[in-house]
């Protein structure tokens, strides 16, 4: 346990360094977004002067510099400004929006993990044979299916075709839990398949590894039952990898979500950002990004800490 707290001591102190990154790396970047806030918000017919007050009503002329401070000092009192008219706040809209976006994004998780180790120990245990060869075509194929294709298919057969699933809308757990499943069985699968399938060969390959070490033809050797070797010691120093991998593809998940999103109309993230790209509104587009980007890098110190419960052996690091 003093270990594990030392890291999250260690991860939580580099934390405020990699926030103010993540925040100059926005910012800088949609700065160069094309397009004109003002025209968009004033119209074509107005004037240069109207346009010019516009912006230096909120700040816009200043140095990049200023808005950049201005920025971190708003973003201390989670004040991420308004959207370009109607002026509406934000952080509210963020905080409707982005639980729409976990809740498809943890749904994904679960659903690639279960099918990725499933499938992926299966088909390790089953080296070279017929199952193992199918899995491995399934996982081949699957990453090579783009997320919002693969929506696009399985509304166009379990939606149009059989009207066995909603094509798309949301519905919240408050409301009905019945429906909020539902709603998000099609999203879901979009979204999880194309990840699951590059985890299969990340486990199998995890999985045959361990399976070829020395102790584990030593413990069956001295008469330890197979199941027994592959239970307690096998599986769970294979789960090494795969856990990174899954890690590092949250923010995959968390991007795909966006788009997914737009597919199903889920109201969720990826409708705040492409409100904020059609209507050029930098604020609500960096609020999105920062509060995805950030999560991101949440979730990165979540797997640091699983790491340590896997593994013990990495504990000394």
């Amino acid at each position: 346990m003093e270990i594990v707290l030392r890291l999250l001591f260690r991860r939580l102190l580099a934390l405020p360094i990699m926030i103010l990154g993540v925040t100059a790396l926005v910012f800088i970047i949609l700065q160069f977004t094309p397009g004109d806030a003002a025209t968009v918000a004033l119209g074509d017919a107005a004037s240069d002067e109207a346009k010019h007050l516009w912006r230096e009503q909120r700040g816009l002329n200043d140095p990049l510099l200023v808005q950049y401070f201005r920025f971190l000092g708003n973003l201390l009192v989670l004040d991420l400004g308004v959207t370009t008219p109607p002026e509406l706040p934000i952080s509210s809209m963020i905080a409707k929006a982005f639980p729409i976006t976990l809740q498809l994004t943890f749904i994904g998780v679960i659903l690639a993990a279960i099918i990725s180790f499933t499938l992926g120990v299966f088909a390790a245990l089953h080296r070279d044979r017929l199952a193992d060869q199918i899995i491995r075509l399934f996982s081949v194929a699957a990453v090579a299916t783009p997320s919002f294709w693969l929506g696009i298919l399985l509304i166009q057969y379990f939606s149009l075709e059989l009207d066995w699933l909603p094509s798309g809308g949301y519905v919240p757990f408050s409301e009905s839990p019945k429906e909020w499943a539902i709603s998000m069985i099609l999203p879901s699968l979009a979204l999880a398949i194309p990840v699951c399938a590059s985890l299969i060969r990340v486990v199998r390959t995890a999985m045959v590894e361990e399976m070829d070490k020395d102790y584990v033809r030593t413990a069956i050797g001295n008469g330890v039952p197979y199941s027994t070797v592959i239970r307690r010691n096998v599986l769970r120093n294979a789960l090494i990898t795969p856990v990174t991998v899954l890690g590092l593809r949250v923010g995959y998940l968390l991007g795909g979500a966006v788009v997914i999103e737009q597919i199903f109309d889920l109201p969720g993230m990826g409708k705040l950002i492409f409100n904020g790209i059609t209507n050029v509104d930098l604020n609500l587009v960096q609020g999105v990004v920062l509060t995805i980007a950030l999560t991101f890098v949440l979730v990165n110190i979540i797997v640091d800490i699983l790491y340590l419960i896997i593994n013990p052996k990495i504990r000394s690091l």
